[in-house]
């Protein structure tokens, strides 16, 4: 669950912590006093798209922080992304937004946009003003009972896509080789070239990284030459001024004097050494300077091979290894074009088998999507008669297009409803109007609740469109949500307000010749003052506290059942 919310130079606020409780917590207050400030704060912190305007005044950068409580189901499957939640099943999220940039950061480690929207759809669900409108969308509409069937459709969903995967590679490889008898036989010839002119090279690995080093070193062979041989001579034995010659002297005046002291024994020891080390030396130099002898025809050679595979790596690849891997591929594709009426009958069997696997698949699929479809339907149904929808008829519609077959399976899904009696059912979106939507949406939100572990839903005016005994219904609903899931909801309504469990009051007032969006929660006295202000006109009368209190008390029985 949200634990809480804090939130810095965002807006109209200046500084706000809200910590949440679990059960119902209702937000009002008077119409511009900042409510929407609230979501969208929580949106921010969850990856939303972060403007620089949004930042207060004066201010150098906007910081909103969520803390949230952990289930078990959550932590396993955010340690399966990659974020260990605290000791304490703690999760901090926090973004700092910048005039220039804004840093996410979750666990204190900083994370992307993508990241951060799968962290969110583990801990939250948001419900802001224009989400209903989405149920006008048929494609929502499958996303919707494929959510509900998640555990009995999730092996056949897996299934399929590979199945979908490996036909669309089938036939894309098949287009790919597809064209006329002239242009297969043109690029047959090609290839043929192609790969005589690689056989002919006599390629072997790790031969042209040999070849440059050899080549640079004959090219530079005689300034090789000319230096090992003057450092031979310097530490040789042949010239009178040669280190070999100095240290020979050395050796036999420390040998004159060696017996006297052990200390000068141990020096004589070094020294000779040193002097076997430079012997060794000079035998390696000599026969270094042997090596470097290379004759014109070696040279001309060792060119004229370097010169090949550098033409071919320039049309085939930049290493040994990627033009014999070039070479493989055209052998392989010119098996194909020389037996391409056989290639092209297997690949169109392989397709319609994979397809005939896709089809069934899909055929699993449409099966558990219709009982399925039964089931939402049934429960949905019940929960918009919970919602006042008096003579409702709803009606989940799974209807096969085996021709349409995708990763997503075959079948359209629409949502059929009928809200008056007599009226046939018709699809959702030629029937529904704003407020209805609002009450469905609520419906799916409650049944499909049970269904995930998000603990958490937010919904932003839920309440649009509604009032009356329609408002009390979907007050009650949301007492009933609120009893095993946290809900932070925004309304303008006291039937709703009035079932709260915590109530947060938001108000906006000027402070040091400046307007500042402020939230507290508000104790029961309070809480009736703010229903009355609902309930009432411009003044909070008696009569209008007594309602309050009336509605407050209505509202508690009410959860009691």
């Amino acid at each position: 669950m949200l634990i809480s919310l804090h939130v810095k130079n965002l807006a109209l606020i200046d500084e706000e912590e809200v910590f949440f409780e679990e059960g119902l917590n209702i937000l009002t207050g008077e119409t511009g006093a900042g409510k929407s400030i609230v979501i969208g704060s929580v949106n921010l912190a969850l990856g939303a798209k972060a403007d620089k305007d949004l930042i207060r005044s004066g201010a150098e950068y906007a910081l909103v922080e969520l803390v949230f409580q952990l289930n078990k189901e959550q932590e396993t499957r955010l340690k399966e992304i990659g974020y260990i939640p605290e000791e304490d099943g703690m999760l901090i999220i926090q973004r700092r937004i910048m005039p220039s940039r804004s840093i996410c950061k979750v666990c204190g480690e900083t994370v992307g946009a993508r990241q951060l929207k799968g962290i969110a759809e583990i801990l939250i669900n948001i419900h802001g003003q224009h989400e209903h409108q989405t149920l006008l969308q048929q494609k929502k509409h499958k996303e919707i009972l494929d959510d509900y069937a998640k555990e009995s459709a999730s092996d056949l969903k897996e299934k399929i896509r590979e199945c979908y995967k490996e036909f669309t590679k089938l036939q894309k490889e098949l287009e790919k080789s597809a064209g006329d008898e002239t242009a297969r036989e043109k690029e047959a010839a090609l290839l043929r070239f192609e790969v005589k002119e690689i056989e002919e090279a006599g390629l072997s690995f790790g031969e042209d990284a040999q070849l440059e080093q050899l080549y640079h070193k004959m090219l530079n062979s005689r300034k090789i030459k000319e230096a090992l041989y003057n450092a031979y001579h310097m530490t040789g034995y042949g010239s009178g001024e040669s280190a070999g010659e100095y240290i020979g002297r050395a050796l036999r005046e420390l040998k004159s004097i060696s017996s006297y002291d052990a200390a000068l024994a141990d020096l004589e020891m070094q020294l000779q050494d040193i002097d076997n080390l430079l012997n060794d030396f000079n035998r390696t130099a000599s026969g270094m300077m042997e090596e470097m002898e290379f004759d014109g025809e070696d040279f001309a050679r060792t060119e004229e091979r370097l010169n090949l595979l550098n033409h071919l790596k320039s049309k085939y690849g930049k290493n040994i290894d990627e033009i014999l891997k070039y070479k493989e591929q055209g052998e392989e594709r010119l098996n194909i074009l020389d037996h391409y009426e056989t290639y092209r009958l297997e690949m169109l069997q392989r397709m319609e088998e994979e397809k005939k696997k896709l089809l069934k698949f899909c055929g699993s699929l449409s099966g558990v999507r219709k009982k399925c479809a039964k089931e939402l339907g049934k429960k949905l149904k019940q929960a918009l008669l919970d919602l006042n929808f008096e003579e409702v008829r709803f009606e989940i519609q799974v209807r096969p297009c085996p021709e349409e077959a995708s990763a997503d399976g075959y079948d359209e899904i629409e949502f059929m409803i009928s809200t008056n009696k007599g009226e046939a059912l018709k699809p959702l979106s030629q029937v529904a109007s704003g407020g209805e939507l609002s009450r469905i949406m609520l419906a799916f939100k409650t049944v499909l609740a049970d269904k995930d572990d998000i603990q958490t839903l937010i919904f932003d005016e839920i309440d649009t469109g509604i009032s009356g005994k329609t408002a009390w219904k979907v007050s009650e609903k949301l007492g009933i949500l609120g009893k095993n899931h946290q809900i932070i909801c925004i309304t303008h309504l006291p039937q709703i307000a009035s079932m709260s469990d915590a109530h947060f009051l938001i108000e906006k007032n000027a402070k040091k010749d400046r307007t500042v969006t402020t939230i507290k929660k508000i104790a029961q006295e309070d809480d009736l003052r703010e229903l009355a202000r609902m309930l009432g006109g411009a003044e909070i009368t008696e009569a209008a506290l007594q309602n309050a209190k009336e509605m407050k008390e209505l509202a508690r029985n009410t959860k009691l059942y």
